[in-house]
Order: C-alpha cells, then structure tokens, then sequence
C-alpha cells in the first residue's frame, strides 16, 4: 500500500490546501473562514518556485491566522534530501499569530511526492513546547526523526506515521507526560527502513502507568506485530481502552491467538487487524467471540498476501513501509 492521498479532513476540519504562488485564479476574497478548515501549506517536493516558508509567509498575510484552528503541512522543497527545519523554524516563529491553533500535522506527504521511509525529519519537540495548547498532532516520516520526553497538558491526539519508527522515539513517547492524551497512534514500521524499536520499549503504554486518559491506541504497521499482540494479551491498558488497532502489520495466527486466548476484549467497541496473515478460521473464531458481545472487528486482509520464493521462503510485508 502506498499513502495515494492528502489528508482530508483534520482536527475535525475539512482540509483546504492554500493556493501556490503560481495560481494567478487565486481569490482572498472567497478562501473560506480561517475557523472553518484545516490550511494545508505545501510546495512542490521537486524543483519549487518557491519554499515552504515563503508559502508559508504568503499564508499569514492573507489569512486571519488568529482564527486558525488546524494547520497541516504539506511537502517542502526536496523533502528526500532536507529536513524540515526551515519550516519548524517558521512555525515557531509564527506562535503568537496562533493563538488558536489546536491542529498540526507535519508532512502530509504522498509516496509519489517522496516515500514515507525518504522523508528526512527533525527534532519536532519544539512544535510541542512552543503550542501549549494544542490538542491533536501528528508527523510523518522517521528517517532522522527525533522527539524528546516531553509534558504536555492538553494534548488529546498524538500520530507518529513512519516506515521504520526509531526505538529513541518510541521511548520518548512511552515516558512523557500526557495527562490529556485520549488516542495514540504509532505506525512502528520495519528494521530496513530504521523501526528498531522492540516490546520492552512499549511497556510503559501497556502498563497503562503514564497515559491515564488513553481510551484509543494503534500500535500498527509493524513486523513485530505478533510480539505486541502477544504483551497486549496481558496489558494492563487494555482493560481501558475502547479501541485497539492492530492493523496494517505482519499480524498471523500467533499474535490473533494470544488476543483471543488473554485477557477479554469484549469490551472493547472496536478491534483492527486490517492487512493482515492470519487464517480464516482464526479470523471466524475472533468475529464469533468479539461481534456477539457487540464489539466492531475488522478482519479485513486488504492486499495482504503472502510471497513465496523458489526456495520456499515466505515474505510477508507492512502496509506501508518504502
């Protein structure tokens, strides 16, 4: 699977991407109220005319951006080779024009405009340090990503989409301070692409010890994903939850069994395992137990299918790794 569209919506905003500087049918006069989206800002990936932050600057002047709720950054010029810090640095400097702002999404990038494990990031914990109030954020990409144990006290949403998410970053999350956090959403990825983080970097999540409002927790797109589903069997947080995802991994009948066979989940109002390796008995067996007790499962197996070589070796893959 490779990431073939923008974000659409986000914070709860429909998403409306700020002209480029080319488009002379551009009119200020008709942009919906600063309020009432979400401003996707982006450049072209190869060979823009212009920077993120010169968008970015055009942005400020033509919007009230006291009224603005929900940003999403889009590409910057040659996101493959440079990292963001330009336009962190933009951000930061933007703060006391924010006033409002409740949404940041960093790097709304499309795999044709530079694939997730290509995106080169940054240290994004002054984006956190410098919003106090924001609510939802996420990030894309982990090569080069870094972010630092921090305290935030409102933040209810955390995504952190990669390919290969690095364990100094897992960490970071699994020891900060987040009173607020109502879902958390981390797409782990694989070792080629830089995911070396194991189970024991989760354990103060699944402990249930430092996110004590957390009802929503995805810990997909992961190769490990039997390991997790198997500590998830008798993790502590779950009990809590009200949604777990599982999705998007290297999921087979290990993990499911060790889910089905732990602690119960039903009641749970969702399970996600989209894209996924695990047999349809298996799959009948979690839908006979969980569905009756009106928990919604998704046994979806997408374009999950195995690969065999000449030798017999089997390949099995992430939704979204490259």
């Amino acid at each position: 699977m490779t990431l073939g569209n923008h974000l659409e919506e986000f914070h709860g905003l429909p998403a409306f991407t700020f002209p480029d500087a080319g488009d002379t049918s551009a009119d200020v006069s008709v942009f919906p109220s600063p309020e009432s989206v979400a401003w996707r800002i982006a450049v072209d990936s190869y060979e823009s005319e212009e920077e993120w932050e010169e968008a970015f600057a055009r942005f400020l002047k033509a919007v009230d951006t006291e009224r603005v709720r929900a940003l999403i950054v889009g590409a910057w010029s040659d996101a493959y080779d440079t990292g963001p810090d330009a336009v962190i640095g933009a951000l930061l400097a933007a703060r006391d024009r924010l006033p409002a702002l409740r949404g940041l999404f960093l790097a709304d990038i499309l795999s044709e405009e530079c694939e997730i494990s290509w995106i080169n990031q940054g240290d994004v914990t002054p984006l956190l340090e410098a919003f106090p109030d924001l609510e939802e954020f996420g990030v894309r990409g982990g090569n080069e990503l870094v972010l630092s144990a921090f305290r935030h006290e409102r933040l209810r949403s955390l995504t952190v989409e990669t390919g290969g998410m690095p364990a100094a970053v897992v960490r970071a999350i699994a020891a900060s301070d987040l009173p607020a956090l109502v879902e958390l959403d981390l797409w782990l990825g694989t070792s080629e692409y830089g995911g070396d983080a194991d189970v024991a970097d989760l354990e103060p999540i699944l402990a249930g010890t430092r996110l004590p409002s957390l009802t929503r927790l995805a810990l997909r797109n992961s190769e490990i994903q039997d390991a997790i589903c198997t500590a998830l069997a008798s993790a502590p947080v779950v009990a809590r939850l009200e949604v777990l995802d599982v999705s998007m991994g290297v999921l087979t009948d290990e993990g499911a069994t060790a889910l089905l066979t732990g602690q119960p989940l039903t009641h749970l109002k969702k399970l996600d395992l989209h894209h996924h390796y695990v047999s349809q008995a298996l799959c009948t067996r979690l839908l006979e137990t969980l569905e009756p007790a009106g928990v919604e499962v998704d046994t979806d197996r997408d374009d999950a299918d195995d690969d065999e070589d000449d030798d017999g070796t089997v390949w099995r893959f992430v939704a979204v790794g490259e």
